[in-house]
């Protein structure tokens, strides 16, 4: 049982983590990255269609907990170390989680927070959400979302707002990239029901394998072997029970067996 998350499963594969410490704007301690690590590899099973990542409240979270950055303070540089790499492992499986990922944000995301968005393949906001890489107003940097937040927003725009701190708007995250769509906040969950419909109708074993392909990929030269692996893998998946049963239910004009009635 987690304390700090609220994890829900519905029966059409739909799964969801809710940041749950609203009265801290769900800022990140020690236990919550624990927790969220357990539950993305608790629900990394086929049976998960989508995952949906959320912070309840006003806020999708603060960052670092004020208390936990205390703590830090008393800690050797072996312990910061160890720290740092718990909360590297939840970026990684996060980032790797084999389905679909989406960060539904509204309020302040702040700090680490923009790492967890990053990592997701899909981000919603409201364009009242706020942003800030702020780790160099503490005299701290962000290195372990550095990566994430840099394959999201663009090495050039990450240079401005990694150094400046500055918090910039939810329609500001959209023209960065960070986020895919921007709406208002009442419209926001209708936003997230409509593209979970969208993945939904697309067969569950080419999404997972699409995904894997673009981790595949990234910064790959288009070499023999890239082509070689590229047709191996289409060819694969063609004759594959999904794929066969998407081209036949595509030439007999119906719906795949994925597809709810």
């Amino acid at each position: 049982m987690s304390n700090h998350l609220i994890i829900e499963t519905a029966s059409n594969g739909v799964a969801s983590i809710t940041m749950n410490r609203p009265k801290v704007g769900n800022a990140f301690n020690a236990e919550l990255i624990s927790e969220m690590i357990s539950a993305l590899k608790q629900l990394e099973g086929e049976e998960t269609r989508l995952l949906q990542l959320r912070g309840s409240g006003k806020h999708f979270s603060a960052g670092g907990d004020l208390n936990w950055m205390k703590d830090s303070i008393n800690l050797s540089e072996q312990d910061n170390y160890d720290d740092a790499r718990t909360l590297s492992e939840l970026l990684y499986t996060l980032n790797n989680f084999p389905a679909p990922t989406m960060a539904v944000v509204q309020g302040a995301a702040f700090g680490g927070a923009v790492g967890l968005i990053s990592a997701c393949d899909i981000a919603i906001g409201s364009e009242t959400s706020r942003y800030s890489l702020s780790e160099v107003k503490i005299g701290l940097i962000p290195a372990v979302i550095s990566a994430y937040v840099g394959q999201a927003i663009g090495t050039r725009q990450a240079r401005r707002y990694f150094l400046t701190a500055e918090v910039f708007s939810g329609i500001k995250a959209f023209e960065l990239e960070l986020l895919h769509e921007v709406v208002p906040e009442s419209e926001l969950n209708d936003k997230a029901q409509a593209l979970t419909q969208q993945l939904l109708e697309n067969a569950p074993g080419a999404s997972r394998l699409a995904k894997s392909m673009l981790h595949k990929v990234h910064n790959r030269p288009i070499d023999d072997a890239f082509v070689e692996m590229a047709c191996r893998e289409i060819a694969r998946v063609r004759v594959s029970p999904e794929g066969q049963e998407g081209l036949a239910s595509f030439l007999e004009k119906r719906k795949p067996s994925w597809r709810q009635p």
